[in-house]
């Protein structure tokens, strides 16, 4: 049974600090938005007084950014927003599940921003979903990846990282340089204890999706994702199949898959909450 992190009370004041060094940024990065972006998602109140555990699923890419196209002409945006969806439909069966999405249309949302998102939300659970490609038609299955500040855990998680971290570019977002403070803070105190926690969630959304479809990776592979930098919310990418091999974009396009896939994550999600409920501690 892997052992949880809980965040101890030092490290949230210095994320409510981190929080207040970010505010310059983020109303930066909002000023250099081009004009075609369509309008975010309003938070809802940080918490609901139910105490239900908030997930927040991102579709990844949209808008102008299409993400990977397989040779038919699938496209990576449309797919993964109709299975955050479907996971959405999954875990709504879960009176102690709110499910939100960081995006709920075809439109563009920098990085950085997707992570914000799921703190104004109070998020218990971040997962951006993917269904990427790469140069070879060859390579396929599913994968997760949590983040690390330590190098890619392969040659396959750095391109993937990269190409991912790639997007802001694709909508004409300037990247914001890193703060140094927050490098050497949070990844230092409080970031070490959320990635051991997303490698848990990690491991049992593997576990779910091992008996319905390939794995192109066994364990939780690690790079340095920009979507999944939250110090304080255990954060995935999955990818869920490569829409580049041509045999899993049919799949993709299947309704039967993709709801097949979004049955796997939600069941890995809720698997993972009920191991917290077992330690009497909240994520993040």
């Amino acid at each position: 049974m892997k052992k949880f992190s809980p965040l101890t009370t030092r490290r949230q004041l210095l994320l409510s600090g981190a929080a207040l060094a970010l505010l310059p940024a983020t109303r930066a990065l909002a000023k250099s938005e081009p004009a075609s972006l369509a309008p975010r998602p309003q938070a809802k109140s940080s918490r609901p007084a139910d105490g239900k555990k908030i997930v927040m699923l991102d579709p990844g890419h949209g808008g102008v950014d299409s993400g990977a196209v397989g040779k038919e002409g699938s496209e990576e945006k449309h797919i993964v927003l109709e299975i955050a969806h479907n996971v959405r439909q999954q875990l709504g069966q879960h009176s102690h599940i709110e499910v939100r999405l960081t995006r709920e249309s075809d439109h563009f949302i920098p990085l950085a921003e997707r992570v914000e998102i799921a703190h104004q939300h109070g998020a218990d659970l971040f997962m951006s979903i993917h269904a990427d490609g790469f140069t070879s038609p060859s390579a396929n299955g599913a994968s997760v990846f949590a983040l690390s500040n330590r190098g890619a855990s392969s040659a396959m998680a750095r391109y993937l990282s990269e190409k991912e971290n790639a997007a802001d570019k694709v909508g004409g977002v300037k990247v914001q340089s890193d703060n140094p403070y927050l490098q050497q803070v949070l990844f230092d105190l409080v970031q070490t204890d959320t990635i051991k926690n997303s490698l848990t969630l990690g491991s049992h959304i593997l576990k779910q999706i091992r008996p319905v479809h390939h794995l192109h990776s066994q364990h939780t592979e690690q790079a340095a994702f920009a979507v999944l930098k939250s110090p304080s919310i255990p954060s995935v990418l999955v990818e869920t199949s490569f829409i580049t091999n041509p045999e899993e974009e049919r799949l993709l396009g299947t309704t039967a898959f993709r709801q097949k896939i979004a049955s796997a994550i939600a069941d890995g999600i809720v698997s993972f909450f009920a191991e917290f409920d077992r330690h009497n501690q909240r994520p993040g």
